[in-house]
């Protein structure tokens, strides 16, 4: 696996000494989730007078981090990621932090050919093993890439790190140029969020759809971990997994013997994913474990990869579709949110698998000011970014229902996605669609008479 040779041992330093090799102008990288370092962090934060533009490029924090900590105003350290966390959309909204839209598969790829060698490369790992490998634990995305572009390459040990098989899953002291020990402290934990009555609604629609044999890919959210309690109770058996996140809820279909992976093409019998964050139960479960497999972003991310194993059923959230289809899954107008992470990937590799299926989910309405607001309208928000284009677009779902756009005209797509709508909303949707001509007919009251038919070209 060694790409990347120093010139010399590893040599053990302290965080301050390591904190001390960052000059202004610098470039640094903190790889993504778990594999942020702290104690590195911490003395680099110490430091923030002494330096300038000073840049950092990471993803998904999963906790503070010391040097927007010590720099609220943004002058001297400026911080970029890939997807946020809620502390990553906290400091977008101070101003302090600043998005790159990518496909979450293809990351790696912009790092060999479109960002410039970095500066320093700081990443948490498990102290090394007996063969002098440092694993990344339940973190590969594209950290292997990081490793092969880095002018420097620091790793910061916690015990805490579970050690997680995989492929290409660490780091060898033969291409570290320095090691801090860091603090061992427990791994932030992600908590899902609880399932409303709603998800449920969503998660029953979804569920029958999934048969045996199934490969998953499930994201973050209340609908998608619905959707594993409901497997539960379904019956389905011999479920795959090859997905981007690892969640709490696959690992309860995998503890529960429904995930199996005896039937998939790609790695039978193994869990593969890029990256995992849930609770300490999730990373027990990973630690060690012959049957999970963590591979890098590449792998578990390009449709063309996915595709590969048969009836892949990808589950997705939304946060507001339109009448065509379009879903807007990472903004809120310019003020963004989340990212677009794998979402777009694995619709494609869904479709394009035998026998595959892609579903984006969302709640019909939601509330916002005090007012209750459709989630399915005629245009999006202005500014909202689109995630995942009208002609990519399968199953939709809601608590009202579930369509397949693939195939359907203008008309088709708009009179489906108003039958998903909540009922408040389906008429005034209804006359939108057919002002704008996206419908031939509407039917809607006119002030003060009777319903009347009206029609058009």
């Amino acid at each position: 696996m060694p790409t990347r040779t120093t010139s010399s041992p590893a040599k053990k330093i302290s965080a301050a000494e390591a904190a001390a090799l960052v000059k202004s102008g610098y470039w640094l990288d903190y790889g993504g989730c778990l594999s942020q370092p702290d104690v590195f962090d911490e003395a680099l934060a110490a430091r923030v007078s002494e330096l300038t533009d000073v840049g950092f490029r990471s993803s998904l924090a999963a906790k503070p981090r010391a040097v927007l900590e010590a720099d609220p105003e943004g002058i001297h350290f400026h911080y970029y990621t890939w997807h946020f966390s809620a502390y990553e959309r906290a400091k977008a909204d101070a101003g302090i932090c600043f998005h790159i839209p990518p496909n979450l598969g293809e990351i790696s790829d912009y790092y060999r050919r479109f960002i410039a060698p970095i500066d320093i490369v700081v990443l948490k790992v498990r102290p090394a093993d007996a063969n002098g490998f440092f694993s990344f634990g339940p973190m590969n995305g594209w950290q292997r890439t990081l490793v092969e572009r880095a002018k420097t390459m620091i790793v910061e040990t916690s015990t805490a790190i579970p050690y997680v098989y995989g492929v290409d899953n660490g780091v060898h002291i033969s291409e570290v140029d320095y090691v801090i020990e860091g603090n061992n402290e427990p791994l932030p934990e992600l908590a899902s969020p609880p399932i409303t009555d709603v998800d449920r609604a969503v998660a029953r629609r979804i569920a029958a759809e999934v048969d045996d044999g199934a490969c998953l890919q499930i994201g973050i959210g209340g609908m998608p971990n619905a959707v594993c309690s409901l497997l539960m109770e379904a019956g389905v058996k011999d479920l795959g997994v090859h997905t981007e996140m690892l969640t709490d809820g696959l690992v309860g279909l995998y503890k529960a013997g429904i995930v199996t992976g005896a039937r998939k093409q790609l790695d039978p019998g193994k869990v593969v994913f890029t990256f995992g964050q849930g609770t300490r139960a999730m990373y027990e479960a990973v630690d060690r474990n012959p049957d999970m497999l963590c591979c890098n972003v590449e792998y578990t991310n390009l449709p063309h990869i996915i595709m590969q194993n048969d009836k892949v059923v990808s589950i997705n959230n939304t946060t507001q579709m339109d009448l065509q289809g379009q879903a807007a899954s990472e903004s809120d107008g310019h003020r963004h949110i989340s990212g677009t992470g794998g979402q777009l990937q694995f619709t494609r590799g869904a479709y394009a698998s035998k026998g595959g299926k892609s579903f984006i989910c969302l709640s019909s309405v939601f509330e916002k000011k005090g007012a209750r607001k459709s989630r399915i309208v005629l245009n999006l928000t202005p500014g909202n970014i689109v995630t995942t284009p009208r002609t990519d677009i399968m199953y939709v779902v809601t608590e009202y229902g579930i369509v397949n756009l693939k195939g359907k005209s203008v008309p088709e797509r708009a009179r489906a996605m108003i039958s998903l709508a909540h009922p408040d909303f389906r008429e005034g949707l209804e006359r939108q669609a057919f002002e704008q001509r996206l419908i031939p007919r509407a039917v809607y009251p006119v002030q003060g008479q009777q319903r009347k038919t009206n029609t058009g070209a």
